[in-house]
């Protein structure tokens, strides 16, 4: 397995040449996430000006009246599967450009690889037994919920290989269990990488946002680097 290092230099090597496209790619999600956060931020203050929160600090009824507000739970899950969607068919696109089954990024319609009658029922899926297999170990805890979390990062990855291997669709669990075996021993290299990219999430957030028309990328293909670099031999 490389080191985080030589990961974001393949992932940096790949990009060369491609970063317009790249970033145009990124444009659809990058708005979209923009849109649902700005429609979460309004969802949550307009009960507290409704509930008078804003004017009486001290209220009860106007605390209970906003944590009784549920659009942003709802939002953050509407958001996560958007955000599945929209990045697997980004992750895709880049695994497919570092094992050289494609040359180039067609913007507009790879970033909606997820969307594909193939694929979005797997990813829908494959997001809501994740979601609900972290929820349920960070009952427990805080740390076995992240640990989970980890241990389920690679499942679209399996899912999207297995298919292109095998023409059919897989069992979703399995792509979890998959993911699972992949990332025995590789968790904390991949929570390391994730650390790693805290700088740069700073910068995209003080440019509104912005600024992840770049950083996007350039995750997503570190992280498609680190997929293609995991010993597949630890399916077995």
């Amino acid at each position: 397995m490389k080191s985080n290092r030589e990961l974001k230099a393949e992932a940096k090597a790949m990009l060369r040449g491609r970063w317009k496209d790249s970033v145009l790619m990124c444009i659809v999600p990058t708005l979209i996430s923009i849109a649902i956060a700005f429609v979460i931020i309004v969802l949550t203050v307009i009960p507290l000006y409704q509930s008078g929160m804003f004017n009486d600090l001290g209220s009860t009824d106007a605390v209970n009246s906003a944590s009784g507000s549920g659009g942003s739970g709802g939002g953050g899950l509407i958001s996560g599967l958007f955000s599945a969607l929209f990045g697997a068919g980004i992750s895709w696109t880049f695994l497919d450009l570092l094992r050289g089954k494609k040359q180039s990024i067609q913007p507009f319609s790879d970033v909606f690889r997820g969307f594909s009658g193939a694929f979005v029922l797997g990813i829908f899926v494959i997001y809501i037994l994740s979601t609900i297999f972290t929820t349920l170990w960070t009952f427990l805890f805080i740390i076995p919920g992240i640990i989970k979390a980890y241990s389920y990062s690679q499942a679209y990855f399996v899912f999207y290989d297995t298919y292109e291997e095998t023409g059919m669709r897989p069992d979703f669990l399995s792509c979890i269990t998959g993911s699972r075996h992949l990332m025995r021993g590789y968790k904390g290299q991949l929570f390391i990488l994730d650390l790693s990219f805290i700088g740069w999430h700073i910068l995209a957030i003080m440019t509104a946002g912005i600024g992840y028309l770049w950083l996007t990328p350039y995750i997503s293909a570190t992280k498609a680097a680190f997929y293609d670099n995991l010993p597949k031999r630890a399916l077995a």
